[in-house]
C-alpha cells in the first residue's frame, strides 16, 4: 500500500475512520457507521487513497445454528500512524489564523 495517505473531506469516510481509530469494526457496523448500504465500498475507497485497512474473517455461529465468517475491518499500526499524521497537519490548518 502507498506509504502516503493525503486524508479525506467525505464524511463517510470521515465517520469510518474514526471509528476504526477507536476499534475493528464488523462489515455491518461499517455499513450503519458510514450511513450506507455497501460499507465495503467505503473501505475500498479509503485503501485508494493510501490505507490497508485488512479485512479478517472470523467464523461465528448465526442464530439458526449455521456457521458464518463476517469480516471485521481494522486499522494497522501504519494505518493509525498515516491518519495520526494527517489528522495531525488538519487540525494545525483549521487553527491557523489566515
Amino acid at each position: 500500500m502507498s506509504a502516503r495517505f493525503l486524508g479525506t473531506d467525505d464524511p463517510r469516510q470521515l465517520r469510518v475512520l474514526d471509528a476504526l481509530r477507536t476499534k475493528p469494526q464488523p462489515r455491518e457496523a461499517i455499513d450503519t457507521i458510514a450511513g450506507v448500504s455497501n460499507g465495503p465500498d467505503v473501505v475500498m475507497d479509503l485503501r485508494t487513497r493510501g490505507l490497508d485497512i485488512p479485512c479478517e474473517r472470523v467464523t461465528v455461529i448465526d442464530r439458526d445454528g449455521k456457521p458464518r465468517r463476517p469480516g471485521i475491518y481494522s486499522l494497522t499500526q501504519e494505518d493509525r500512524r498515516l491518519v495520526h499524521a494527517w489528522l495531525a497537519t488538519r487540525n494545525d490548518k483549521e487553527h491557523s489564523p489566515c
